[in-house]
């Protein structure tokens, strides 16, 4: 460096402070190296309980090259064997987390906080240039999905654990306001996973998955106009590729954890799916029951496209005016100027039968003017937020997911931006 320093006239300092990283980690590894194997390779004797009942004998002390956030490293590990299980052990592999991989645990999350939020090739690559930590991409996806499922895993005892009440989540005495928001998204899979299933296209088959989300967050204030306020950092996620079967529970337990017993209200945010108030009227039947009023509105603007044509100046101000309608939650009024409406043609009928059927449906569900009147949320921006959030991970070009891999990653996901990932490495450690 000084040489450069000489040659150039002036110190190249990124060049240098990447070289002093460099040799940092090499010294970091050396006395990680020394420290890791300070212990005779964690041997416990000539014989030590195999964990099942027998006696399992030492045979041989083995070496694995482990990579570290510092280095990779020689792991020396006493081997014992259980002539009765038939099986062998290392006892200090586990004690140290390495059971069955070549990555340390720090590496392991690194690579499993990449994988969560970007494709694995770029995780990779950023892996190397902000830790100086050097993976293959497959070791990230491997890593990233193990970790899914391990997250899975313990949401899954969670729920168990929740919904049964054997466990009381510790929370404050009250929630003033607990909304829960259920929305839908696509997955792109491989063709294998959507067989037998109708897809939108041309073709008529399947190229995604549904995978169901759902978040919870909490409102104690309105603002000084009277909107409503989400309260900071209060929402969490959940999601899956799954049935409406499953996804009810799901969503259920995670609303149990964040309060639904304590809550004072509780608000349920939908774009007025059959499959969403059905989860409602099964898991929160008191609740007050919200239909997306963006979801609303873009719904009379397409209709009006059918009726009067994609770029009428008629069909703007169609749409302009019973907008306005629904924001005062005179929703009789919308459904008596759709009945008004004089189809032509079979495609424009059926487009306004099933128009007059979902307003008339949700009705009681868009009394928007009323809702605002106590200060509540009217639309589901925050679970369509984490659709986007997934949609930036899961659906970039080219990207094609099996359900196991999907359903890893979405866990993983969700756990991140829930904020539990903490929680979750913690709790994991432990166990």
């Amino acid at each position: 460096m000084l040489q450069d320093r000489q040659r150039l006239g002036h110190l190249d300092l990124e060049a240098s402070e990447m070289a002093i990283r460099a040799a940092l980690h090499q010294i970091g590894g050396v006395l990680l190296e020394k420290l890791v194997n300070s212990d005779a390779g964690g041997y416990r004797g000539t014989q030590i309980d195999c964990g099942r009942g027998h006696r399992a004998t030492f045979v041989e002390h083995r070496t694995n090259e482990i990579l570290t956030a510092l280095s990779p490293i020689p792991v020396r590990r006493a081997y014992y064997h259980c002539r009765d299980c038939q099986s062998g052990f290392l006892p200090k592999d586990e004690e140290l987390d390495i059971v069955g991989t070549s990555w340390s645990p720090g590496v392991r999350r690194m690579m499993g906080r990449v994988g969560g939020q970007e494709p694995f090739r770029q995780g990779r690559r950023d892996l190397e240039e902000l830790a100086g930590v050097v993976v293959k991409t497959k070791e990230v996806e491997r890593v990233s999905e193990m970790l899914g499922v391990q997250v899975e895993a313990f949401g899954k005892q969670e729920r168990e654990a929740i919904l049964p009440n054997k466990v009381v989540p510790l929370l404050p005495s009250s929630v003033p306001e607990l909304y829960i928001a259920i929305d839908a998204t696509g997955v792109p899979v491989v063709p294998r996973e959507a067989e037998a299933r109708r897809g939108k296209g041309a073709d008529g088959k399947a190229k995604t998955r549904e995978a169901k989300i759902g978040c919870v967050f909490t409102q104690t204030q309105v603002d000084a106009e009277g909107y409503p306020i989400r309260d900071p950092d209060s929402t969490s996620y959940v999601a899956a590729i799954e049935r409406a079967e499953a996804f009810g529970p799901r969503i259920y337990a995670e609303a149990i954890r964040r309060g639904l017993g304590q809550a004072k209200k509780v608000i349920v945010l939908g774009d007025g799916g059959p499959w969403i108030w059905g989860i409602s009227e099964l898991y929160f039947p008191n609740a007050t029951e919200i239909v997306d009023i963006y979801h609303a509105r873009q719904y009379l603007a397409d209709l009006s496209k059918v009726v009067y044509g994609l770029t009428s100046a008629r069909s703007k101000a169609w749409a302009a005016a019973h907008s306005d309608q629904l924001d005062d939650g005179d929703v009789e009024a919308v459904i008596t100027s759709m009945e008004r409406l004089r189809p032509r043609g079979p495609k424009v009928r059926k487009a306004i039968r099933k128009a007059i059927a979902y307003f008339d449906t949700n009705a009681e569900r868009m009394r928007y003017a009323e809702f605002r009147r106590q200060g509540l949320f009217v639309g589901s921006g925050v679970v369509e937020a984490g659709c986007k959030i997934m949609g930036l991970r899961l659906k970039q070009s080219g990207m094609r997911w099996t359900v196991r891999g999907a359903n890893a990653i979405i866990a993983l996901r969700c756990c991140q931006i829930s904020g539990r990932w903490e929680e979750f490495w913690e709790l994991r450690s432990v166990g």
